[in-house]
């Protein structure tokens, strides 16, 4: 038997969460299969191909799938989904769309938030926010599991001779359209993505300050920029931004807090940070107990100084 990575692609390229999962799934055990669903994917299916350690890869092309509606990505991996032991999503956006679907149907418990493989059939996730580690053992004959990201190493995006099959597409199921969308343009790197992440706080005070304050520092360090829950709440930020429980689940090489106090749903997304510094005019503030480098001050006037400096 074999494990099953749902990938997750713009039908161009495949996106990094796809690497981290695939890690986790070598970790299961088995070959690793990559299912690339989509329309006009080929170019991603080849990419997928080139991902180190995986085997197999199946492309599945369909302009039913070209926008990855859960219904029809779900009915996708439903059709193969018994030849796999682990089918493996993403704990992104549009994994946790579809694999509760998946679970659904194959009657089977979702192991969620999945940080480490400890065997075959056990696996730590974070509850409470992170503050503590469940150790969950499942004896589903399928185990479907979404992997948070920050949990592992990303596989090697080159080095891989996959081979890749053609499977014939399910057909649209008709219970949801797509419309359209719009998206954020963004020259800065993904936040989920990026080695450095800048993120302001409620302090900030206002959306103005807040860009006059946070891009500086963010452009000198050629960083993503990031919010707390409460800068977002505020409108000092957009959605997308957002790093915690709520939000986006981050684990750059480098994290600056800005004005953040470091509430414990806040911590729950951004603690995995390699280095973390923290400025903080509030010596009692909660960031300080995570940080590696904590500078209690007026953040503004110790973040325009440090801009100079750099």
């Amino acid at each position: 038997m074999a494990n099953l990575v749902i990938a997750e692609h713009d039908n161009a390229s495949i996106k990094g969460a796809t690497l981290n999962t695939v890690t986790a799934a070598l970790a299961c055990g088995g070959d690793v299969h990559v299912l690339v669903a989509g329309h006009h994917a080929a170019a991603a299916a080849q990419a997928a191909a080139q991902i180190a350690g995986v085997s197999k890869v199946i492309h599945a092309d369909s302009e039913a799938l070209a926008h990855a509606l859960a219904e029809n990505v779900a009915a996708q991996v439903l059709a193969i989904a018994g030849n796999y032991t682990h089918i493996l999503f993403p704990a992104t956006a549009g994994g946790k769309n579809v694999a509760p679907r998946v679970a659904a149907k194959l009657d089977v418990a979702q192991l969620s938030d999945v940080t480490l493989v400890v065997s075959a059939d056990t696996f730590e996730r974070p509850i409470y926010a992170g503050n503590a580690i469940a150790t969950v053992q499942s004896k589903d004959t399928i185990k479907v599991l979404t992997v948070r990201t920050t949990g592992f190493d990303a596989a090697a995006a080159s080095g891989g001779s996959a081979s890749i099959e053609t499977l014939a597409a399910s057909a649209d199921s008709g219970k949801s359209s797509f419309k359209g969308s719009e998206i954020a343009k963004n020259d800065r790197p993904e936040l989920t993505a990026a080695k450095i992440i800048v993120s302001g706080g409620r302090a900030l005070g206002s959306a103005e300050k807040f860009a006059e304050i946070i891009t500086p520092l963010a452009d000198k360090l050629g960083a993503a920029m990031g919010a707390s829950r409460a800068a977002v709440d505020a409108g000092y930020a957009p959605n997308d931004w957002q790093v915690g429980q709520t939000g986006k689940i981050v684990a750059p090489q480098l994290y600056v807090a800005c004005g953040i106090s470091g509430a414990i749903q806040h911590l729950a997304g951004m603690k995995d940070s390699k280095v973390i510094v923290a400025i903080n005019k509030d010596p009692e503030a909660p960031i300080f107990s995570v940080a590696d480098y904590g500078l209690e001050a007026d953040l503004f006037v110790a973040v325009p100084e440090l801009v100079s400096a750099l």
